[in-house]
């Protein structure tokens, strides 16, 4: 069974995105931490990010960097953090967030409620600065 992921990638569940080339997508976290915090994910669906091939591996973190200096330019931050979980969805996903403060990390920390129109404002902020 397609993991949410493959679903979003696939169109089939609606999302924020921000980045897409022919293996990676990126798109806005539905319970961001702070605003622009982003998923990075393969088109591949493999649930474990370390048991992607070494190329793949990569390729995904020099994908995850220009996502993250987008984020950057869009979105006000002292630097964008990454972290890799991977418990909460079976597919290769990396978390980038804008942070200001080591504590804006904490994966605990409470989530932020957008609206419809900050999500679209910030994904459509990041895809510009992506698109530079």
């Amino acid at each position: 069974m397609a993991t949410i992921f493959t679903k979003i990638i696939n169109g089939e569940i609606p999302c924020y995105k921000v980045a897409e080339d022919d293996r990676f997508f990126a798109f806005l976290d539905i319970n961001p931490l702070v605003k622009g915090h982003t998923l990075v994910v393969p088109k591949q669906e493999i649930d474990y990010i370390f048991d992607l091939d070494d190329e793949t591996l990569g390729a995904m973190q020099v994908f995850a960097k220009s996502v993250a200096l987008a984020i950057q330019k869009a979105v006000p931050c002292k630097r964008i953090g990454q972290a890799v979980m991977g418990m909460e969805v079976p597919h290769a996903h990396i978390h980038l967030i804008p942070i200001n403060k080591e504590s804006d990390m904490i994966i605990s920390n409470p989530k932020l409620k957008l609206s419809a129109e900050e999500f679209q404002t910030i994904a459509h902020d990041i895809q510009q600065a992506w698109n530079k």
